[in-house]
């Protein structure tokens, strides 16, 4: 289930700007869920609470998706709410 992260950023990449290229790093390792990994795994968890965690977030992202479809579905209509 564990897999290698690969989270590089060059300063070549960034234009020379060291700001940019630490943004760059930390919006690369949010995507990657690095930080949340860590977490996770920094105690443990029963494994009826992890399903219950994981269920709770696919609701969520099923729900969020739905909004958003929606929200697309009402910008092609034209319709205000």
């Amino acid at each position: 289930m564990s897999r290698k992260a690969n989270v590089c950023v060059t300063l070549r990449q960034c234009g020379g700007n060291v700001e940019k290229m630490i943004r760059r790093f930390i919006k690369k390792t949010k995507k990657e869920k690095i930080v949340e990994q860590a977490k996770d795994r920094s105690y443990h968890k029963k494994p009826s609470v992890a399903k219950r965690e994981k269920r709770r977030k696919a609701m969520r992202a099923r729900l969020r998706e739905e909004r958003k479809r929606q929200r697309a579905q009402e910008r092609r209509n034209g319709k205000k709410k």
